[in-house]
């Protein structure tokens, strides 16, 4: 059954695109480029598990070791076959062994295309079925063409015949694997769009690559215009090196590179030129294209230092101010080293970044593609488990996409709420500071939630979240969620269900670094047991016929609302110090349940209930979320 790679069942697919499995945590931020970047609203998996058996990664750093052994073997044969057409020496000797041995690399390269996965242009997604990858190999002309320029023809022309042929056939049948340069092209696409290396340099490289087979190719075709010419003394090379043919090799080879570099370079000095009409046929050619090759010479160079460079100089730019800026005031050197690695990562995703693409696309249009990318994952995150579809869809519309480096902080402990993130692909850790003192907490992966326990209790972030590896998430402004929920009460009582069944699901030492949690939590617990007892108590008395008026006092039973309010013990002109923090609670039935809860919270019972402004509260549906409530 063919299939494209996948998770387990039920679960997101893999990414279009997989990291090098030798990367592990990228190290290096010069490598993040050369890594391919997942695209947003998949899963990253670490490894390859879900492969099939015998399916080689096109992205494993083995398999790139073989393509880059392969292009070394490629800048050989591109000279060899030139060569030995010119010179005659397809025969026998040292070269036809050469030539044998690295036919054989490739043949093995051929099997192995066999079983490399590869990229679906309509899915985007890796197809490891094995007869998929064959069908794809065999019916296209790549196939052919490895096959006609691996096959040693003169080796099998011997073993059919006995003999040896000297026949120019050969020559021109060996010229089949000038085919494998386009793995040195795949090759200098790949380092240019490798950080670590220069690309200017090794766009220079290639061009001088271009330049040199050119001459080479050149060289070796003139000189064998003029060996096969019927008068060898009314040649170009016949005119200065008398009988020429029996000279050495290396010797007309290197008259051959002079001629075709004076040529190219234009400069003509005149002591080998053509004489028969041959060589000055091929001369005409030869500088018509040099014209063309200068052209595209000069046109990469000045590409390379005017438009290529804007972008990096537009980067390097940035640094430098990050840097002036950071030595001005004195910055750490971790904090700068996290401003280095972020405005990195910016210019090197830039494609990446959902506003800055989707700006100019109608709202219809980037709400669906933010649907298409990232509601699976919100309806994986716990927060908003459960909620009807029409409130994950304003989410998700709503949600802007980011990267952040390795080592970089999200959200810093102590600061103000401003937004929550979930997590699409990769790692953070939940750090806490005390005593100036670092301590981890737990790690989140993906569909995890950071931040939004500050959002929701509308107090500072508890936490510091920092990165772990190359992570993406989405993140929801604190001000648009509140807008979106307060309309959607039955989702409203749904996240806050959610949201507590996660708070008692957290480790002790989590719990421990937001004080009125664990007294929330208590309440919460001690609510279904009030009431189960409050039950009882009036079955009791019912089945006993008991006197009314023996129920007297009022229940201290919390009221059903999800209005949650901060209490205070002090008269607001008194402000709020360490020692006279407020108490989080649900916003009770009645007044008098609420001067109960305080008299329990403050070991004193209050006769008026105040604002932060001084106003008296006479009526409970006038209060809001998060109010300060002082009862003195």
């Amino acid at each position: 059954m063919s299939r494209t790679v996948m998770a387990d069942i039920g679960s997101s697919p893999l990414p279009l695109l997989f990291r090098r499995r030798s990367s592990g945590e990228i190290r290096n931020l010069a490598t993040v480029s050369s890594s391919i970047l997942p695209a947003f609203g998949t899963v990253v998996d670490d490894g390859y598990s879900h492969l099939n058996k015998y399916v080689i990664v096109p992205y494993d750093q083995r398999y790139r070791w073989w393509q880059t052994f392969l292009v070394v073997l490629v800048l050989y044969s591109a000279w060899a076959s030139v060569f030995e057409l010119a010179f005659n020496k397809t025969a026998r000797g040292p070269l036809l062994i050469v030539d044998m041995v690295v036919d054989v690399f490739f043949a093995i390269d051929i099997v192995l295309t066999f079983f490399v996965a590869y990229l679906d242009k309509s899915t985007y997604l890796l197809v490891d079925d094995h007869k998929k990858i064959a069908l794809r190999y065999v019916t296209r002309v790549w196939f052919l063409m490895d096959i006609t320029s691996t096959l040693p023809y003169q080796f099998i022309f011997r073993i059919f015949t006995g003999t040896w042929h000297d026949g120019e056939v050969f020559g021109f049948l060996n010229l089949l694997r000038l085919w494998r340069l386009w793995r040195v092209s795949e090759f200098f696409k790949r380092l240019e769009k490798d950080t670590r290396f220069s690309y200017f340099w090794t766009r220079l490289l290639k061009l001088l690559g271009v330049i040199v087979f050119a001459v080479h190719s050149a060289g070796c075709f003139y000189y064998w215009l003029a060996r096969h010419h019927k008068k060898p003394a009314n040649t170009w090379i016949g005119t200065a090196v008398e009988d020429f043919k029996h000279r050495s090799v290396w010797l007309c080879y290197t008259y051959s590179i002079y001629w075709s570099i004076v040529t190219l370079t234009t400069v003509g000095y005149g002591d080998l030129h053509a004489v028969n009409t041959g060589e000055k046929i091929f001369n005409m050619i030869y500088m018509l294209f040099n014209i063309g090759l200068t052209a595209y010479t000069i046109g990469n160079m000045t590409n390379l230092v005017v438009h290529a460079a804007v972008r990096t100089f537009a980067m390097r730019d940035s640094l430098n101010e990050l840097l002036r800026y950071a030595s001005k005031n004195r910055l750490p050197e971790g904090l700068r080293e996290q401003m280095m690695a972020h405005m990195q990562l910016k210019f090197k995703t830039a494609e990446l970044q959902q506003e800055e693409v989707l700006q100019d696309l109608p709202k219809a249009i980037r709400s669906s593609i933010a649907q298409h990318l990232f509601r699976r994952t919100v309806e994986k995150s716990y927060l908003f488990n459960g909620v009807s579809e029409d409130l994950v869809s304003q989410l998700v519309s709503d949600m802007k996409a980011e990267y952040f480096p390795p080592k970089v902080e999200i959200i810093l402990q102590n600061e103000i709420p401003t937004d929550f993130y979930i997590l699409v692909s990769g790692a953070v850790d939940l750090l806490t500071y005390k005593n100036g003192t670092e301590q981890f907490l737990s790690k989140l992966g993906a569909a995890d939630m950071a931040g939004e326990i500050g959002v929701i209790f509308n107090i500072p972030q508890p936490f510091t979240v920092r990165t772990k590896r190359l992570s993406q998430v989405v993140r929801i402004s604190h001000h648009h969620f509140k807008q979106m929920i307060q309309p959607q009460s039955e989702d409203g009582k749904i996240i806050i269900a959610n949201f507590m069944k996660y708070l008692q699901g957290l480790k002790e030492d989590v719990l421990q670094e937001i004080p009125f949690l664990t007294e929330l939590l208590a309440d919460q617990n001690q609510k279904p047991t009030e009431q189960n007892e409050e039950q009882q108590n009036r079955e009791t008395l019912e089945s006993q016929d008991a006197n009314p008026e023996g129920r007297t006092g009022t229940s201290s039973l919390p009221g059903e609302s999800t209005i949650r309010v901060i209490i205070h013990g002090h008269h607001p002109s008194e402000g709020t110090s360490s020692d006279r923090l407020g108490k989080l609670v649900y916003l009770p039935d009645s007044l008098q349940d609420l001067f109960n809860l305080a008299e329990k919270k403050f070991g004193k019972r209050g006769s008026t209930i105040l604002i932060a402004d001084g106003s008296k509260v006479e009526e409970l549906n006038v209060l809001r979320e998060n109010d300060h409530l002082f009862v003195v």
